[in-house]
């Protein structure tokens, strides 16, 4: 197993533990777990928090381009990371899963973007 193989696998168990944590905390007390609290006002409140963390991932990767801000890099990052959860709450009211993304990015693995756009064009 290589480097990227471990790395690519550590993911996806970052991924399936978040999404237990995040199924465990889905019918707890709003006013103790921030993800029931997303989830009892959803899909709104989930799905708006999708909304404003991509805003802060775009301005992050902007600041990052024109080398406005320290740390651009980490922020970049943490701010992914953000977009990733939240995404991730949003998606487990509709029950997926961060492994049926990565499936499907697996099934599109080897095809030529262009090609996937237009087959689902069709």
């Amino acid at each position: 197993m290589n480097a990227e193989t471990t790395r690519a696998d550590a993911a996806g168990d970052v991924l399936a533990r978040l999404a237990q944590t995040i199924a465990a905390r889905s019918g707890g007390d709003p006013a103790a777990s921030y993800v029931a609290r997303l989830l009892a006002r959803a899909p709104e409140a989930a799905l708006k928090k999708v909304g404003e963390e991509a805003a802060e991932f775009i301005m992050a990767c902007k600041d990052a381009e024109h080398g406005t801000e320290h740390g651009e890099r980490a922020r970049v990052v943490a701010e992914a990371a953000d977009l990733w959860f939240h995404m991730l709450v949003a998606m487990s009211r509709y029950d997926v899963e961060g492994a049926d993304v990565l499936a499907e990015l697996a099934r599109r693995e080897g095809l030529s973007g262009l090609d996937e756009k237009a087959a689902r064009a069709r």
